[in-house]
Formats: structure tokens, sequence, C-alpha cells
């Protein structure tokens, strides 16, 4: 029988590989980036307090007449563009970029362009 790999499980551990080494304070907050099938959402998060700062999403109402039509590379560079905006709004010029344990490609890498393009450094 063939065992087939959980990719999710081994993204975890990568993960959690990465949030060993990174952490979110309040001058300096985590950028967190979930990518599911259909959707991608973006945190902004102080790890100090355990409060989420600023959050965008794909599902977000706000947002559904600017990406509908597109791919979902070009949806997660708006989402990027929009959860950097917020930011910015709030005071925060400057995030810690954790990708969540996906690989830096595709989508992941459109979000944080599309942050870096409003204007937020990480």
């Amino acid at each position: 029988m063939i065992n087939k790999i959980d990719k999710n499980a081994i993204r975890q551990k990568r993960h959690q590989r990465l949030r060993n080494k990174i952490s979110g304070t309040a001058e300096r907050p985590r950028f967190n980036v979930y990518r599911s099938t259909n959707n991608i959402s973006v945190q902004i998060i102080d790890d100090v307090k355990g409060h989420t700062l600023a959050a965008c999403s794909t599902l977000d109402k706000a947002l559904a007449d600017q990406i509908k039509g597109k791919t979902k590379t070009e949806a997660a560079a708006i989402v990027g563009k929009t959860a950097a905006e917020k930011a910015l709004a709030a005071g925060i010029t400057e995030v810690v970029f954790d990708r969540g344990g996906y690989l830096y490609t595709g989508r992941v890498k459109s979000v944080a362009d599309g942050a870096r393009e409003a204007g937020l450094k990480f």
C-alpha cells in the first residue's frame, strides 16, 4: 500500500521552525500569511500582547469587487496591498514577514510584493 505524504503536517513543522526564530513586537509586528486552496488571508500580529493589529482576506466584502475576475495570484497582491494600507493607517511601517511555512513563491510572494508596493518595510 502506498502512503500519501501529509503536506500540511510538513508545512506546520516548517512553520514551527520559523516561529521559533521570529516574533512580532509592538514596534515591528509579525505579518502572517495563511493560504488555503481558494483564499489567502493576512494578519498583522503583536505577539507580546497577543493582539491582531490589522487583517485582510480575499473573503472581505470590501475587496469583492476588486478581486472579481482576477487570478488567485493577482488577488493575493491586492490583499497584500490592502493589508499594508491598513497597517500604515494604524501607524505600522516595519513588519517581520511570517510566510506561515509556505514556500516563498506564487501567492505568498505576491502578497509580500503587494505589501512592499504599498510602502510596508519587511
